[in-house]
């Protein structure tokens, strides 16, 4: 893609959010180390056992990134099961037959969040990178479907563009900030560097923008 020109680098003060209770947790987790079960702060993700816990939060990187944006602009802040379950009344989160999940689905989503609090929320299924500075510098959020390996910058291209949310928070002249909810502590969950040179690799071109009304 065409590096923004130079300018000075904007970050957003977000709060972060893990997609697990444990941010410390999340390499050992996602390398299959540890179960998520066995989280000890599992509790304070709203799910009623160990289990319901393990399965949603491999699903709710969206989730996470919508809890940093109500942070952010000074709102209540739900547990992510609490946020799940009204996206998955909204239509935003479909349950499969076959014990799967369909989502996030974002026109859905962005109705359901206009609707529930003073924000304004933007599906975009063709979102190019070349607009994701202004948005930025206009304050808003973005969340991102990037390819998780995102979290490594892996040299080599993924075998898909997309599959997990970030949140865009900042970015740099080299390079685009991020909040990853799968990212690895210390290394790669707050302010996350993604060069903008190496975007194109795991970004597949969509997102939500999200502002305060």
């Amino acid at each position: 893609m065409r590096t923004p020109a130079t300018t000075a680098p904007l970050v957003h003060q977000v709060p972060y959010f893990s997609q697990w209770v444990t941010p410390e947790l999340a390499e050992t987790i996602v390398t299959r180390q540890l179960p998520a079960a066995e989280d000890p702060l599992w509790q304070a993700y709203g799910a009623v056992s160990p289990e319901e816990y393990d399965w949603w939060s491999w699903r709710l990187c969206g989730m996470a990134c919508l809890r940093m944006c109500l942070a952010h602009w000074g709102l209540p802040v739900p547990t992510a099961m609490e946020l799940a379950a009204g996206c998955v009344e909204a239509g935003a989160y479909v349950r499969r037959e076959d014990g799967g999940l369909d989502g996030l689905i974002y026109a859905p989503f962005a109705r359901h969040v206009e609707a529930t609090w003073p924000l304004a929320a933007e599906s975009r299924p063709d979102l190019p990178a070349e607009e994701i500075r202004q948005l930025l510098a206009s304050g808003r959020l973005l969340m991102l479907s990037v390819h998780p390996s995102v979290r490594e910058l892996a040299p080599t291209a993924p075998p898909a563009r997309g599959g997990h949310l970030v949140l865009a928070v900042g970015y740099e002249a080299e390079a685009l900030l991020v909040h990853n909810p799968s990212g690895f502590h210390g290394r790669s969950q707050e302010f996350a560097r993604i060069p903008w040179s190496d975007l194109d690799r795991f970004y597949a071109g969509r997102g939500v923008v999200l502002g305060r009304l």
